[in-house]
């Protein structure tokens, strides 16, 4: 069985209007918010033999933050740029090809194709999709070229505002 888990990046920065979308920094609720996620992940063993991120600034940050906490080599994480805007078709067909050794990979991203993405795989998952969100999956497949429509059962899905203390 084949396990992947999805990560929405943590919260960006709006704060300067001439950086490209693309350069944007992760703001104050996104740096607070990113170490906790990260500790959830490993508190969650969610340990993946590969994580895919998004070329864009504030997934790199949210990716090297995970992998940092799940003490992962750097060469378990891999950025492709092509994950930046992608639609769900096209993270599906990444995830395809990937080398049949991998059981678990973790993927860091955008909405909202990571939202569609997880409707599409689960045929059931019809939550928002937060900042700094973790959608972890069982996948009833042995071979990443299998992934299809309705392959995969939700296990866990955690976000920041799950662990807010209200007064």
């Amino acid at each position: 069985m084949k396990k992947l888990t999805l990560i929405r990046h943590a919260k960006s920065s709006w704060k300067d209007p001439e950086l490209a979308d693309f350069d944007r920094p992760l703001n104050k609720r996104g740096k607070r918010d990113l170490p906790h996620m990260a500790d959830r992940v490993r508190h969650f063993e969610l340990k993946p033999d590969l994580v895919l991120s998004s070329g864009a600034k504030r997934a790199i940050t949210t990716a090297k933050a995970v992998v940092a906490r799940l003490e992962l080599d750097n060469d378990q994480l891999q950025v492709i740029p092509e994950l930046y805007e992608a639609c769900s078709e096209t993270l599906q067909l990444i995830l395809q090809n990937l080398p049949e050794e991998i059981t678990h990979v973790m993927l860091v991203g955008h909405n909202p194709g990571l939202e569609m993405l997880a409707y599409h795989l689960t045929q059931s998952f019809t939550a928002k999709f937060p900042t700094a969100a973790v959608l972890s999956m069982h996948l009833s497949i042995t071979q990443w070229e299998e992934l299809a429509e309705g392959c995969a059962t939700e296990v866990l899905f955690d976000y920041p505002k799950q662990h807010v203390k209200t007064a």
